[in-house]
């Protein structure tokens, strides 16, 4: 065996075309399904929705809640149009994300199902008034955790106008 090369073969760029050909072609992992047609949940419950802007990928991922969050996606989305007029949803890294139009300020407030809530992530929440109860190891991130029949939705109203009127995260 000696002088044999432990080197793996070099391989074509012809060849590696012929081989990904043969594998045939991978749908991208836009909004993954499972068998029956539901959305797939990820840990946790959390939707794996596609990345994508505006109202309909939003309206997707809170559809796509499982149980009790639903209405509870529903009810913070709402409480944000109204608090927040113009606001811009965003579906990223399988949450939605709102943020203000104007002057670009970016995103304030971003929502992600855990396995027994749904954890509001308030971008600038240091700076919000009372500060909401979570804390982070980015300093200036603050979390509500809203369990099964405990949202305030009147608290909440008011911590989303106070974000929307900080300067945003780019994201």
């Amino acid at each position: 065996m000696a002088g044999m090369s432990k080197k793996p073969a070099q391989v074509t760029e012809n060849e590696t075309a012929a081989r990904v050909a043969e594998k045939g072609a991978r749908p991208r992992k836009s909004a993954l399904k499972a068998p029956s047609g539901e959305v797939v949940l990820l840990s946790g419950g959390n939707p794996q929705i596609a990345k994508g802007y505006g109202d309909a990928p939003v309206q997707a991922y809170i559809a796509a809640m499982p149980g009790w969050k639903s209405d509870v996606g529903r009810r913070l989305d709402a409480i944000i149009e109204r608090t927040v007029p113009g606001v811009r949803k965003a579906v990223k890294w399988n949450s939605p994300f709102y943020g203000v139009e104007d002057q670009d300020q970016g995103w304030f407030l971003s929502f992600h199902c855990m396995t027994k809530y749904v954890k509001v992530a308030f971008f600038r929440g240091a700076s919000l008034l009372p500060v909401p109860p979570g804390a982070s190891k980015q300093k200036d991130v603050r979390y509500l955790d809203i369990h099964e029949g405990e949202l305030n939705e009147a608290q909440f109203a008011a911590w989303a106008k106070q974000a929307s009127q900080l300067p945003g995260e780019k994201m």
